[in-house]
């Protein structure tokens, strides 16, 4: 494992010292956005990358067997892409002085603690302040699908939804791979769930393409799900009006009614820990899709639950910061 068996004596910071830096400087200053209103964020360039592969490689002409395997290409030759990019970033932070501010800067800008506070902040206040349609316009900035069939109380579940989801999948997980495997290994956790909220949908143009990445996003967070599920149980312990051992039993119970077999997870501890009822039908232009509730709570969410789960999601990310300094502390004693 990377945390005890591949850190070099001669980096000028120790790469869990780093991770914990990244995360009190997120936390503080967020993704260091005024950098990229100058420079291409690394996931766009990764994005513009996916986007070449599926111009390239998805025709609609060719069978689904040959999408599927084009689409596996893809993954193995952009994971192996990044998985280079880490390895040689992580040797700069072994071999030169000043090496580690390229990871630093990577962490800072991979993580995701501050932009989805903020992200779910505003769907709050948009509830509050400005109006439905308002709501229904930050939401759809966290969200995959249309929010436009959404009513208010919709909007707020979708936004702790999102909340509980993205927990997971942008500050868990990516630190999670890290200290297994370093930086090559956050690098290539977000370049598979980059492809994943690209191609990895269950439509005609994507079920065969985006087959593999799907599927290997599952595997990536298989462990970092059920361990967000549990650290947002754990913080329900110290957060206003909050039931762990609600969010634990509806974890248990309900994290299996989610069509993803990663999301029910920590959607499933948010909901039993407010006392709220989470997914459930979801209404479209065309059609009702009935998917079962999450949680057997209210589904008449509101601002103030949205301002609940905010709370509950720093208690939350604290703990996941505190988990790493432990194993940090567990690592240099160890090592000494």
């Amino acid at each position: 494992m990377f945390m005890f068996g591949v850190i070099g004596s001669q980096s000028g910071f120790d790469p869990l010292v780093l991770l914990l830096l990244a995360l009190v400087l997120d936390a503080v200053v967020g993704g260091m956005g005024f950098v990229y209103k100058a420079l291409p964020h690394p996931v766009v360039v990764l994005g513009k990358l996916i986007s070449w592969f599926d111009n390239k490689l998805n025709r609609p002409h060719r069978s689904p067997m040959d999408r599927a395997l084009r689409g596996a290409a893809t993954v193995i030759v952009i994971v192996a892409l990044v998985g280079a990019v880490g390895l040689g970033v992580q040797w700069l932070t072994f071999h030169h002085k000043f090496g580690w501010v390229v990871e630093l800067f990577l962490l800072v800008s991979l993580l995701a603690q501050n932009e989805l506070y903020r992200a779910v902040r505003r769907v709050a206040l948009a509830l509050n302040h400005d109006g439905l349609e308002s709501a229904r316009t930050a939401v759809s900035h966290i969200v995959g699908r249309d929010p436009a069939f959404l009513d208010k109380h919709g909007v707020a579940r979708a936004g702790i939804e999102s909340l509980a989801e993205n927990f997971s999948d942008g500050v868990v997980a990516p630190v999670f791979w890290y200290v297994l495997f370093g930086i090559p290994g956050l690098l290539i956790y977000k370049a598979v769930n980059t492809l994943d909220s690209m191609i990895g949908y269950r439509n005609e143009q994507y079920a065969a393409f985006g087959f593999t990445a799907a599927k290997l996003d599952d595997v990536l967070n298989l462990i970092p799900a059920r361990l967000a599920g549990l650290i947002i149980a754990i913080a329900a312990t110290v957060t206003p009006k909050a039931n762990p051992l609600r969010a634990f039993s509806t974890m248990w119970r309900d994290a299996s009614k989610h069509k993803s077999p990663n999301a029910g997870w920590p959607e499933g501890a948010m909901a039993g820990a407010l006392n709220l009822s989470l997914a459930g039908p979801r209404k479209y232009a065309h059609h009702t899709q009935n998917d079962p509730w999450i949680g057997q709570g209210s589904a008449q969410a509101t601002a103030s639950d949205v301002d609940r789960a905010l709370y509950l999601y720093i208690v939350a990310c604290l703990i996941n910061v505190l988990i790493v300094g432990v194993i940090s502390m567990y690592r240099f004693g160890l090592g000494g």
